[in-house]
């Protein structure tokens, strides 16, 4: 990846975009499917795999998982009204040297190498979509860092595929095929970038660009900002975990979201050796890292001017990048129209500095990583925050409720607990999450935040 420096960062954001790669094989496959699939049909079953792909997810709490392979074939395949049955595909997975069973779910003809939630999915096409079960041990796309995960799986067809009149579509062969590539929808999106500050260290980044902005980038047309602080967990060089190790920038960029509020999403990365050495160096807070954000959201607007409104910088951040989020609203307390931070810790005799910002705050009551009254490292946690924001002077809406709760009863909670605030012309709202609700770990409170439509609705209205 070519390097960013301080004066040029960004600025190629403004300019065009360059056209995917296309290999060979896959301009193979193109040129052999627009010459067949509106002409003769594959005879007899005989329809060769040209390339297979995993398709993978970023999920609310299981992170990163390959929840898919795509089959690519020479010619279409139209099952005439038929299924393709579940026990008509093996799928075996290589992982940490370790090689086992995924379990198919179900299997589906497609003309694109992407998941169908429908649930009655497919359509005619060259491809098959093969689903996998999420909850499979060996269904991660990650660790610390990305699993190397080309040619990790093989597929292998075990039964004939026939219409409903019985004739063959698809022959089943002795031979497996290895994935050649990886597709993650939504983290695709994102460019790679890095940008190196004036004191010449360097933040590596992922940049989200509204759709419109990227067909016209002569546009004056102005977008929000949101800024996305990941947590200490993906502290790394690999300018990837900060998107799937947590669903949060992949939120603000997912198409339903940019349809409702089209944005700019800039991820950053902390680079290792990770700076967390105490009560103010924690990561966000740490002077090198904080100065670098700080010069890169600077650049970015400067660079974007036409482009970036203003009045709506937002900041979310999750674990370490509350803490983060805190720090730097108190620091730039004129500069962002609101903030979410989740189980966060941060300066209670800075509160008084950023009454005026509004602020949705969550955080699990049991948190044992970063306890909900004590926080970490000396500096307080959520709970203790909002009191000391309501003794400078901010009404402080708060709920408490479950974190298991399906979405729809989640959201009418936050729902009713935004009315209350706008009943009291409140600006800050604070969720905690009762004892023993909230899954995988009690610290993981973010699970249902970034699905919360009411919660990110409310982020959207907010401005200058």
């Amino acid at each position: 990846m070519r390097r960013i420096t301080r004066r040029t960062a960004l600025a190629a954001t403004a300019g065009a975009v360059a056209a995917p790669t296309v290999t060979t094989a896959t301009a193979a496959a193109a040129e052999t499917t627009t010459g067949t699939s509106e002409g003769r049909r594959a005879t007899g079953g005989r329809n060769p795999v040209l390339r297979t792909d995993l398709v993978t997810r970023v999920t609310p709490r299981n992170n990163w998982l390959v929840t898919a392979v795509a089959l690519q074939y020479a010619h279409r395949i139209d099952l005439r009204g038929g299924a393709v049955p579940a026990s008509a595909f093996q799928v075996k997975a290589t992982v940490g040297g370790q090689t086992a069973a995924r379990t198919v779910t179900r299997v589906y003809s497609s003309s694109t190498a992407e998941v169908d939630d429908r649930s009655r999915p497919g359509r005619p096409g060259d491809r098959l979509i093969i689903e996998l079960d999420p909850n499979d041990s060996n269904a991660r796309a990650a660790g610390t860092d990305p699993l190397p995960l080309d040619r990790a799986y093989s597929v292998r067809q075990v039964a004939d595929v026939h219409t409903p009149e019985g004739e063959p579509v698809l022959k089943a062969g002795p031979f497996a095929s290895r994935n050649d590539g990886t597709t993650t929808p939504v983290v695709d999106d994102f460019a790679a970038g890095s940008f190196t500050d004036s004191t010449g260290f360097e933040l590596d980044f992922r940049l989200y660009r509204p759709e419109r902005f990227v067909r016209n980038p002569r546009t004056r047309t102005r977008y929000p900002l949101v800024v996305t602080l990941h947590g200490g967990g993906e502290v790394a060089d690999n300018n990837m975990t900060q998107l799937t190790s947590n669903r949060i920038a992949v939120t603000f960029a997912k198409p339903e979201r940019q349809r409702r509020d089209p944005a700019f999403v800039l991820s950053p990365q902390i680079p290792l050796p990770r700076p967390m050495d105490g009560p103010d160096g924690t990561d966000w807070t740490d002077a090198k890292v904080q100065a670098a954000l700080i010069e890169l959201i600077d650049t970015f607007v400067s660079e974007h001017s036409r482009n970036v409104d203003t009045a709506r910088l937002y900041l979310v951040g999750l674990s370490s990048g509350g803490r983060g989020i805190y720090s730097l609203l108190a620091k730039r307390p004129d500069e962002f129209a609101a903030a979410l931070p989740t189980a966060g810790w941060g300066d209670a005799a800075t509160m008084d500095r950023i009454t005026h910002i509004p602020i949705w705050a969550d955080h699990s009551v049991d948190d044992p990583v970063v306890p909900y009254r004590e926080g970490r490292f000396g500096k307080p946690g959520t709970w203790t925050l909002m009191n000391a924001l309501e003794t400078a002077g901010a009404r402080v809406s708060r709920g408490e409720w479950a974190n298991d709760l399906p979405k729809a009863q989640f959201e009418a909670r936050s729902r009713e607990l935004l009315r209350q605030a706008r009943a009291t012309r409140s600006h800050v709202l604070f969720t905690s999450y009762t004892p023993g609700t909230t899954p995988v770990n009690p610290h993981l409170a973010w699970a249902q935040t970034y699905e919360n439509d009411v919660v990110v609705d409310w982020l959207f209205a907010q401005s200058r």
